[in-house]
């Protein structure tokens, strides 16, 4: 199973004060975007480096540099764009594609109503963004989008997880390493985490 758990003090902090029910859609969408950078951070840990040599001030010096493919960001629509600004605000030159899955009210299941990604799938690594791992079917889907477009190395970035789709995700996409800043306690009768955080692309958005 391939949970990673970013358990940062910051990110730990943050997460507590957007749980709260108190807290409006300004700071939502603030604290949300701060979390994000922080775990984009811990999800770059193991980009591979090369060296190079450059020219300083005073003298020539080796240093090291980002090798590899180049990354690419997907949210899940909608909720999923609230995190993008703040990854972008640590890899500024990852291109972003755009997923729109929505979850089916009665069935729970996951309906593509949009897609539009890179034209250089193939030759990137992914972060697939959505707030919430709640059955994680929208998840798995998008994963299996990016998929069947050539991506071959994918990882999910989730703010809080739900044991039913961390188990989900992991029995379709065993590849897809999942890193999530929470693990919440279950799913109610209408597949909302509890805990949780409430419905997080409403809290984004202002909406109901």
């Amino acid at each position: 199973m391939q949970v990673h758990l970013i358990n940062h003090p910051l990110i730990q902090h943050k997460l507590s004060l957007i749980r709260d029910i108190r807290t409006g859609t300004k700071e939502f969408r603030e604290i949300l975007e701060e979390i994000a950078t922080l775990m984009a951070y811990e999800i770059t840990r193991d980009l591979p480096l090369e060296d190079v040599e450059i020219e300083t001030p005073v003298s020539k010096c080796h240093c090291k540099m980002l090798a590899g493919k180049k990354l690419g960001v997907v949210p899940i629509l909608r909720a999923g764009l609230g995190m993008v600004n703040g990854v972008l605000r640590l890899i500024p030159a990852a291109k972003v594609g755009h997923v729109g899955l929505y979850r089916d009210p009665e069935s729970l299941q996951p309906v593509e109503y949009y897609c539009k990604l890179p034209t250089d799938v193939e030759e990137r690594d992914f972060i697939v963004i959505d707030p919430m791992l709640a059955t994680g079917g929208s998840s798995a889907a998008a994963i299996a989008l990016l998929k069947r477009h050539g991506a071959k190395n994918i990882k999910l970035m989730c703010l809080v997880a739900a044991p039913e789709g961390i188990n989900l995700v992991n029995e379709q996409h065993p590849d897809v390493g999942i890193y999530t800043a929470a693990v919440d306690l279950k799913l109610n009768e209408h597949g909302y985490i509890i805990p949780g955080l409430g419905d997080a692309g409403d809290r984004i958005f202002g909406t109901k």
